[in-house]
């Protein structure tokens, strides 16, 4: 028995993980970004250095995006991580719920 193996399917597959890995980290950046500025700790300065930072990457993940075709398996990707997120936060905040499927 062979293994066939598409390096083209693989290579978006790997990138489109990376490229939606760095999607979620730059989330968490933006919000986080967002609560220093609603608390006044970031200077008008600082504030504007982290849009236009946080502005560029978008604009490079969005060319990365389309130039290796991989809009829609980045968008697979995040959902797939949308849901186990949800499932964790859901289970994490309901546990009875979770309790009783336990024995099912």
């Amino acid at each position: 028995m062979t293994l066939n193996i598409d390096e083209s399917n693989l290579k978006h597959g790997i990138l489109g993980l990376v490229i939606a890995l760095v999607e979620v980290i730059r989330d968490a950046l933006r919000i986080q970004a967002l609560r220093r500025m609603e608390s006044g700790t970031l200077t008008e300065e600082e504030v504007n250095r982290l849009g236009e930072a946080l502005m560029e990457l978008d604009i490079a993940l969005d060319e990365i995006k389309r130039e290796q075709g991989i809009t829609e398996s980045v968008k697979a990707v995040r959902d797939g991580l949308d849901e186990i997120v949800d499932d964790v936060l859901d289970r994490m905040l309901n546990p009875e719920r979770w309790d009783e499927h336990e024995g099912e």
